[in-house]
């Protein structure tokens, strides 16, 4: 069943970055430019998913359980600190620069595009940096 809802779920995530055009670096940029040729169609489907995920979190927090028996586990950390901040400047530089964030980075792996390789190749050296650094 946990299979059975991973694949759903990414099968679900995948085929909307595609259809929006989260997948696509040269609409991500169109939109991450609000002084140029600004490209709102992006805002639309972030608000579409948080409406929907505002709805299925509501849902959740009545549930004690997953529909695969697990007990629900919601952050409790609301607070804003300097590993938050400084990650998300950074993440912000790095979807800025190219157009591409993780999840659509993936789709792009998984489409034999050069673009999505060497993006998750650089993503996950990022990610080792960084463990290597705070462990120091």
């Amino acid at each position: 069943m946990r299979l059975l809802i991973a694949f759903v779920s990414g099968l679900l995530f995948g085929l909307g970055l595609l259809y929006s055009g989260m997948a696509n670096p040269a609409v991500v940029q169109g939109f991450l430019d609000p002084f140029g040729d600004w490209n709102p169609a992006l805002l639309w489907v972030m608000v579409g998913a948080l409406v929907v995920s505002t709805i299925g979190v509501i849902i959740a927090r009545r549930r004690k359980k997953t529909l695969t028996g697990d007990p629900l586990n919601f952050p409790i950390n609301s607070k804003i600190n300097r590993d938050l901040i400084v990650g998300g400047l950074i993440f912000g530089v790095g979807w800025g620069l190219v157009g591409i964030c993780p999840g659509p980075a993936f789709v792009l792996l998984g489409r034999g595009l050069w673009e999505g390789v060497i993006f998750v190749i650089a993503m996950l050296v990022g990610m080792k940096l960084v463990s290597f650094f705070k462990n120091q």
